[in-house]
């Protein structure tokens, strides 16, 4: 639903009532949307249910407070996911496939002809054309799960690949290019360091990764294919909460 013809605070009014309604839904029924229907909206006919339902309804405004600054992010996140989705709808699979294909395939011959045009000093044209290859897959894997799947599909499976298209292709050449390692595995190995100290120290694995596992090549690999995942679900899940409270026409 569009606030165009509501202006931006009625916009935001309508927003935070649908918002209101759907977490008086979690607990009472006939609560979202159901003002101008027949029956009306839900109300408890005892003094000790309306009290719990006020207290419910009381409950729910600090979490619509935090929540709906997400919605927001969801809004723009979903005005740019549905213009490349309608890129990507357009084209098809094979044609994503095609179009990345000629894209890294041109600067996989910049890296093998012209090194110099774009910064690759060892193992330039490897780089590029492992990292396209990377791109490819994960693309064309992102349009087929959007496809072919419903609402799950997309947040589980297409978003993270989606977001895979964009994290992986940088780390895959930096492990055929000396250049591009210069930049991607520094930032990398700071990530990892925090991320283990930080995030795995606070419940108790940081030991069994430092005794296990060595942050080698692979492991940055799979350090960013780590990343895309989450990522790309907590972009799907912004996205889906978007639709919910704002949903298109």
């Amino acid at each position: 639903m569009s606030t165009g013809s509501h202006g931006v605070v009625g916009g935001i009014r309508i927003d935070l009532n649908r918002l209101h309604e759907t977490w008086m839904e979690l607990v009472y029924p006939r609560q979202r949307n159901a003002t101008d229907t027949v029956l009306g909206t839900w109300t408890p006919d005892s003094a000790v249910g309306m009290a719990l339902y006020r207290l419910w309804s009381a409950l729910g405004v600090p979490v619509i407070a935090l929540v709906y600054p997400l919605v927001l992010c969801g809004v723009v996140l979903r005005y740019q996911t549905r213009r490349i989705d309608g890129t990507a709808t357009r084209l098809g699979v094979v044609g994503v496939v095609l179009l990345s294909a000629l894209v890294w395939g041109g600067l996989a011959a910049l890296a093998r002809y012209e090194p110099g045009r774009i910064n690759l000093v060892s193992g330039g044209f490897t780089a590029v054309a492992v990292a396209g290859g990377v791109a490819t897959l994960s693309a064309a894997l992102a349009v087929t799960f959007r496809r072919v799947g419903g609402r799950g599909t997309t947040v589980v499976l297409a978003y993270p690949f989606a977001v895979t298209a964009v994290f992986l292709p940088p780390v895959v050449a930096a492990l055929y290019s000396t250049t591009v390692a210069a930049v991607v595995i520094p930032a990398s190995d700071s990530l990892s360091r925090w991320f283990l100290y930080e995030v795995l120290a606070s419940v108790g694995l940081a030991e069994f990764f430092i005794q296990n596992f060595e942050r080698d090549d692979i492991a940055h690999i799979l350090i960013w294919l780590g990343i895309s995942i989450p990522v790309g679900w907590v972009l799907g899940l912004l996205v889906t909460l978007a639709d919910l409270v704002r949903p298109t026409e």
